[in-house]
């Protein structure tokens, strides 16, 4: 009988368990800004609110640039890992200079 497996079995569940825990911890970090309310206007209950605010933007790319950008990047990195992957694996195969 193999005496490593049951490590291997309690290794797999400190993992499981850790990732939990991390998720939770995550999960638990990131709740109370999702979950928060602008205060109200200060002044009491018959307050009048306060006017609607206009973004005025002057500058700036529009987010399909930045996406454009974002997919051709991502393209670029992919043709260099698989050229990179083609070169490993050439380096290796016995019988070629």
């Amino acid at each position: 009988m193999n005496r490593t497996r049951p490590f291997r079995t309690v290794r797999r569940l400190a993992g499981t368990l850790a990732a939990l825990t991390a998720t939770l911890l995550a999960t638990a970090t990131a709740a109370p800004a999702a979950f928060a309310l602008p205060q109200p206007p200060m002044g009491g209950g018959d307050a009048t609110p306060p006017p609607p605010v206009q973004t005025v933007v002057v500058g700036g790319m529009p987010g399909w640039q930045i996406a454009l950008i974002a997919a051709g990047i991502a393209l670029l990195a992919a043709m260099l890992a698989v050229i990179a992957d083609r070169a490993a694996r050439r380096r290796q195969m016995p019988g070629t200079v």
